[in-house]
């Protein structure tokens, strides 16, 4: 499908609008990314040190190595997006694989199973290089046809754990936030897919709330970050700790606020429920495309309404945009909105549904999440779209890259 210019050459397609946002999405966020380091020429320990030192200071979430038959694709998750960085061959991958499980403690004669391990190291807290910070590194591995591939997840506790204002909530959804959270008791859950920001959120919550006289404990799967002030437990499934066995014993700890790090099923579901008409105030976190899609998804797994409806408070579904870099956000700024190079950062795009004794009555009547939209938009509810307009608006992000997020 690549076009070329009147000279032969091939044409950039993200500089050509004509194409679906689909396409666009495919053709445009996956050249290869500039770095200036040859890692091909690293062996195993220097390539290890390299990428994470690399990778920390550009704020990049994932490193994926992945082998094909001529050669190792190394690509790192920015922003969201996945780009390429470069390829090395099979004998730099082989000595990479085996420094990698060494520090992880993974099996390093297992290659034909799923493996999974963690290991820490210490990178620059700041650009200029003073102080030092820990970082976790989550490893898996996954057989594939020309070798193992690999996940490392860097866990950067100063981009996972931020203050709620730094998130880029709209003021209006801030204020409302810290009520909720503030709340005595009630059920209030955060949506959206994996990477969407929404632990990021939980935690900033938490901490508004640390040492204000109230009782914290999480269950998460994994723990990712360490909260001062706040119980974090991790459940074990393979030991039967799951998210509904643990809940119940939490509730003999005398909580005031209990995290569930997902709702799964209807055990789950119905308890947390159930402790949030008991005086808990309750969060936790669902997979849904929207906030009021929430609602439908709970009342589906066979919760009952008699009991939701008293014991929910709101629901946020949030995706997260890429920003603007200030060069790009000025007004008379000519960047192409398909350009990496272009953003500088993320901020949440949200919705807030606030439940208002109308909408408990709609869903005491198991009304459809059409229904409950039309009443919600009544009351001033508005969705990620029409946030979206007001960031492009404001210059803080593009179409391109709210499209991206929402379609």
């Amino acid at each position: 499908m690549r076009e070329h210019d009147d000279n032969g050459g091939l044409v950039n397609p993200c500089h050509f609008y004509k194409y679906p946002i689909e396409q666009i999405a495919v053709l445009c966020y996956n050249h290869e990314m500039e770095t200036g380091i040859n890692w091909n020429t690293l062996d195993g320990p220097k390539l290890q040190d390299a990428l994470q030192q690399y990778c920390t200071a550009q704020g990049i979430s994932d490193i994926h190595v992945s082998p094909e038959k001529g050669n190792v694709r190394l690509e790192v998750r920015l922003h969201g997006v996945l780009v390429e960085i470069s390829r090395i061959d099979h004998k730099t991958y082989d000595d990479f694989a085996r420094q990698i499980k060494f520090v992880s403690k993974l099996k390093l004669n297992v290659t034909n199973i799923p493996q999974d391990g963690q290991y820490t190291f210490t990178a620059k807290a700041d650009a200029t290089g003073k102080g030092l910070k820990i970082v976790n590194v989550r490893v898996a591995t996954i057989p594939s046809r020309f070798g193992e591939t690999y996940t490392l997840r860097l866990l950067d506790p100063e981009r996972g754990i931020a203050p709620l204002e730094q998130l880029g909530f709209p003021k209006d959804i801030e204020a409302k936030l810290k009520d909720i959270v503030a709340m005595p008791n009630g059920l209030f859950l955060i949506t959206g897919p994996t990477g969407s920001g929404k632990t990021t959120t939980l935690y900033a919550l938490l901490n508004t709330i640390v040492g204000r006289q109230r009782h914290i404990i999480t269950l998460e799967n994994p723990v990712e970050y360490e909260l001062a002030g706040v119980v974090q437990s991790q459940i074990d499934p393979d030991h039967d700790y799951t998210f509904a066995s643990g809940l119940r014993s939490v509730l003999r700890h005398d909580p005031n606020v209990i995290l569930v790090g997902e709702i799964r099923d209807y055990e789950t579901a119905q308890t947390a429920i159930d402790a949030s008409l008991t005086g808990h105030m309750v969060l936790s976190t669902l997979h849904t495309n929207s906030a009021v899609e929430a609602i439908p998804r709970l009342l589906s797994m066979g919760v009952s309404p008699y009991t939701f409806a008293p014991a929910i408070r709101a629901v946020l579904a949030q995706r997260l945009v890429r920003t603007l870099t200030p060069a790009c956000a000025a007004k008379d700024a000519k960047c192409d909105p398909a350009d990496n190079a272009s953003y500088g950062g993320r901020m949440s795009l949200p919705e807030l549904l606030m439940i208002s004794p109308e909408i408990k009555k709609l869903i005491l009547q198991n009304e459809t999440a059409d229904v409950i939209s039309t009443q919600a938009k009544k009351e001033g509810f508005k969705t990620m779209g029409d946030w979206g307009k007001e960031l492009i608006e404001a210059r803080k992000t593009t179409l391109l890259e709210v499209e991206r997020v929402t379609m």
